[in-house]
């Protein structure tokens, strides 16, 4: 397994979007789009990420093949980070790998992180890469459908 991260191509949209609508994965996540089938609102989505320059976003490839994105953005005051791997990578290292180099690109601290809470591998993920549990929150998720536990994550140093 060779990871490494560049920047986010359009070209590589049509994968992620094929990525993220797929139903086991969209359920892990949890807190994803309303219709994750929705190309028009996919599109416009990462048209408002790729157009905000506080967004840093990257393509996280396997063996130099498109294997997801990570990103880091700020809400509500706070640098948090997100990522989102194709289904058929999981298990491998790979989120975790991206994490870490992600990390070192990007050395601003505090970072925050949300998981949801019965979703053991990326809090793993998160874990492994120095990030420790704050808090937790019950919010409704549309990737289910319902109201789901989040873990709120932080990395300080």
């Amino acid at each position: 397994m060779t990871v490494t991260l560049r920047d986010l191509e359009t070209a590589d949209l049509d994968a992620l979007f094929d990525f993220e609508r797929d139903p086991e994965a969209v359920r892990m996540a949890a807190f994803t789009a309303a219709d994750p089938n929705d190309r028009v609102a996919f599109d416009a989505h990462w048209a408002k990420i790729l157009a905000d320059p506080t967004v840093i976003v990257r393509a996280v490839l396997d063996a130099g093949t498109l294997a997801g994105s990570i990103a880091t953005f700020v809400m509500e005051g706070e640098r948090e980070v997100t990522y989102w791997i194709d289904r058929q990578r999981w298990g491998r290292g790979i989120a975790s790998t991206a994490l870490a180099l992600l990390l070192a690109e990007v050395v601003e601290r505090p970072l925050s992180a949300r998981a949801a809470a019965d979703n053991p591998a990326s809090i793993r993920v998160l874990e492994r890469n120095g990030f420790i549990v704050i808090g937790d929150n019950v919010d409704f998720a549309a990737g289910r459908g319902e109201d789901t536990r989040e873990l709120i994550l932080r990395l300080d140093a």
